[in-house]
């Protein structure tokens, strides 16, 4: 540790709120401990679910304000560190774990897991919430979850934009819905991080994906993968363009991050005509960008048998999944700007506020790696 300095800069949050509850503050740099690598971060993407957190915006019952808690209690305490996807070089290591992985570069599975099960997660938390994330110039992480992306034609921050906070929950939400190849998908919220990754997913299992998006982002939309982009600025006449584009086939899964009263539409998108279908209607959610709550019929559920499945995060088996198509090449990043550390509330503030140009991910790197790694991309509003 001779080499590592005593302290570092970090953006702490400070308690529920907004931007000013985040301050640039020096702090101590954490130590490794047993079975934990050191990691000098290089770049981490922006969720939203940090401004989320931040807000409270995770209420479980009407009219709660609060972080979410599915393990039975508040994770989120202060101060903490927000930032879930950490890409960054490990520069020590704890009892246990090898110094051979002194110098490799790599990418965080952000989930804090509840115990060594692979195959499901059911009480998810991530670190940037129950535990110190990467708005940092360290950050100390299980060894197992660090993984090594070797690839040299990946950036640090098109790394991180291709964190595991959006394809992990992309891949879930997939999976969870048991989406097979040949299925015709509509992906909404396409522009955003979960929305760019569940195109790309779509493609590598042979799922065919439709965008819902804004006009402005059909063209990068269809490079990415789509088969067709939906506009979403008239949605009265939303299913009659489905048809259009399907050649009057239902939808025969929604992943819909969007809620509200765009669900209803979406559901009628898939059983408008339920004797071309060979499988049940399947809704997977993991979003309500367009609101928390959505007036839906229960008897257009049970009658159409309609399967809604809830998503928050993923599990071990598709994180090591992603990360294999990550350094297979299968996955691309798609990364819209980088802002320094020091300029978070700025940061912030473009997200909440962001056009029509937006298209995928904003990493944060911190300063004294700003020439290195955020230089190359970043945006005027940013610096």
């Amino acid at each position: 540790m001779s080499e590592i300095p005593a302290s570092m800069k970090a953006m702490v949050l400070t308690g529920h709120g907004g931007i000013d509850k985040l301050e640039y503050q020096n702090i101590p740099v954490p130590k490794p401990a047993a079975g934990q690598v050191l990691v000098q971060v290089t770049a981490t993407a922006k969720n939203n679910t940090d401004r989320k957190a931040r807000e409270g915006l995770y209420p479980t019952k009407k009219g709660e304000m609060t972080s979410f808690q599915m393990g039975g209690k508040p994770t989120l305490t202060f101060p903490r560190i927000q930032g879930a996807d950490i890409a960054g070089k490990v520069v020590a290591v704890g009892e246990g774990v090898s110094e051979a992985r002194i110098g490799e570069r790599g990418l965080q599975d952000f989930n804090i897991y509840a115990n060594d099960r692979t195959d499901i997660n059911l009480t998810p938390d991530y670190y940037g919430h129950g535990a110190d994330g990467g708005y940092a110039e360290y950050v100390a992480l299980p060894s197992d979850q660090f993984h090594h992306i070797p690839n040299p034609e990946l950036a640090d921050a098109e790394l991180a934009a291709m964190g595991m906070c959006s394809y992990q929950t992309a891949y879930h939400m997939l999976t969870s819905a048991n989406v097979q190849a040949g299925e015709r998908v509509l992906v909404t919220g396409a522009s955003g991080g979960v929305g760019t990754a569940l195109i790309q997913l779509c493609r590598i299992i042979g799922a065919v994906p439709y965008a819902l998006s804004q006009k402005d982002k059909a063209q990068p939309l269809l490079d990415l993968g789509a088969e067709a982009v939906l506009d979403r600025s008239n949605m009265s006449t939303f299913v009659d363009r489905v048809k259009k584009e399907t050649g009057g086939k239902p939808l025969d899964a929604v992943m819909d991050l969007v809620g509200g009263e765009m669900t209803d539409i979406f559901i009628d998108a898939m059983i408008f005509d339920m004797n071309a279908r060979s499988t049940y209607p399947r809704l997977s959610i993991a979003g309500a960008s367009g609101g928390n709550i959505s007036e839906i019929l229960w008897t257009r559920i049970y009658l159409y048998q309609v399967q809604i499945f809830g998503v928050s995060h993923g599990t071990r088996e598709e994180a090591n999944q992603l990360m294999t198509w990550i350094r297979d090449g299968h996955l691309k990043p798609v990364l819209h700007g980088a802002f320094k550390l020091s300029e978070l509330h700025r940061a912030e503030e473009y997200f909440v506020n962001r056009g029509g140009n937006y298209l995928g991910k904003i990493v944060i790197v911190p300063d004294a790696q700003w020439q290195a790694h955020g230089q190359a991309f970043a945006l005027e509003e940013g610096g």
